[in-house]
């Protein structure tokens, strides 16, 4: 076996008897290498306690090494590949999360935010290219209509303008979003919590293909691993850390989703959050982000707003929202004083417009005729009044054939 390979089948060993994203492991593997980190840890030399209980324990139920290269051999037949720090196509963003400290931590799950050791990937497109313009967006499995059309808007959005859309291809906005890039013929990414051999859930098997065929399927766990609950909070932070920024669309009080835009802020990346109907139960989450994070997290309302949180400065800025546009929005004040004054029914004589304007009579004259030109007023024998709607033409025969779909 090759030095190569054996690093290989170290960071997988390593990967199989402590969960990804072991501070302690990683720490380890940093300062002596994955080979002699691995030998350290199977010899019981481990400086943590429970790290030494979690290796026994593993270790109880097979070798490691052996573990590792069966599931090698396994991803081989899946077509699927292991990808490593040592790769080219590794995503370097996703190092960053090394300097991931979430505050009041409370549960080993929320402290073991370490770096990968490697990925397992199913599809063509190398990782760290599909991964180097992207954005996440997650939220709520019990995704109401609202959400699921938003992050499907997104999706497709993103996709056109050749943003990769990561989630992580659960039920409801995830599953949206995913169909939504599939559907503009863009690229998406699913990160699993699970062996990319068995994505979870099973109910989007279908969609798990489609985004095998043209997209990529990523975990940081061997094939035939179990999608268990602390898997997701795991997978999570690779979400948050491996993109340019994270969307939650919608989020429970108590949603995972917002776990993963908390994962973005603290990494540094860009946290964004969808409003939604303040009577949702879905939506909570959301607004409690913005609430507990009013510097950190940014509210958008669609792509444009995305793009101009994770673009090029000043090439992305999204439009300012404007109501339609008006003839009167042109005019200045005075012609605007002049046309306020006019009554809505019947005509006025010049010198009363002008004193009800509080114009003198020469400016009223001069807007008048502006006005007139503009098709807003009408001259008539008893003064000036306002001019009578335009009627929505009556289709003729000539131009009802003309307009007409052909069967």
């Amino acid at each position: 076996m090759s030095a190569d390979d054996e690093h290989r089948l170290a960071r997988v060993a390593l990967t199989w008897l402590a969960e990804p994203g072991t501070r302690v492991v990683h720490r380890l593997v940093e300062r002596h290498g994955p080979v002699a980190t691995l030998d350290l840890l199977l010899d019981g030399g481990s400086p943590d306690g429970w790290l030494h209980t979690t290796v026994a324990a593993r270790s109880a139920a097979g070798d490691a090494r052996a573990v590792a290269a069966e599931a090698l051999e396994r991803a081989t037949r899946l077509g699927a590949r292991l990808v490593t720090p040592d790769d080219e196509e590794w995503p370097a963003r996703v190092d960053g999360l090394a300097t991931l400290r979430l505050p009041d931590v409370s549960r080993r799950v929320d402290g073991e935010t370490a770096p990968p050791l490697c990925f397992w990937v199913r599809g063509s497109w190398p990782l760290g290219e599909a991964l180097d313009r992207s954005v996440a967006v997650v939220g709520a499995r019990a995704a109401t209509g609202y959400g699921q059309h938003v992050a499907t808007q997104l999706g497709y959005g993103l996709a056109e303008r050749d943003w990769t859309v990561v989630s992580g291809g659960a039920f409801g906005i995830d599953a949206a979003a995913h169909r939504g890039a599939l559907n503009a013929g863009g690229l998406t990414v699913a990160v699993l919590a699970c062996g990319v051999d068995r994505p979870y859930p099973m109910g989007n098997t279908a969609l798990f293909d489609r985004i095998a065929d043209t997209g990529l399927l990523v975990s940081e766990w061997v094939p035939g691993a179990e999608p268990l609950r602390p898997r997701f909070l795991i997978r999570n932070r690779v979400i948050a850390g491996g993109t340019v920024g994270t969307v939650v669309v919608e989020a429970s009080a108590r949603s995972g989703a917002t776990q993963t835009a908390r994962r973005a802020i603290y990494t540094g990346r860009v946290a964004m959050v969808v409003p939604g109907p303040v009577t949702s139960a879905m939506s909570v989450g959301t607004h409690e982000l913005l609430r507990e994070h009013p510097d950190k997290v940014r509210l958008v309302t669609g792509v444009a707003h995305v793009l101009e949180e994770v673009g090029r400065i000043g090439a992305d800025l999204a439009p300012l929202a404007r109501g339609p546009q008006r003839p009167a929005d042109a005019l200045d004040d005075d012609a605007r004083s002049v046309i306020e004054a006019l009554p809505r029914r019947g005509a006025m004589g010049v010198d009363r417009l002008a004193a009800r304007a509080g114009v003198d009579v020469r400016t009223a004259l001069r807007k008048l005729s502006l006005l007139e030109e503009l098709s807003m007023v009408v001259r008539r024998d008893d003064g000036y009044a306002l001019a009578p709607p335009a009627k929505p033409k009556r289709a003729t025969a000539a131009t009802a054939a003309e307009t007409s779909v052909p069967t």
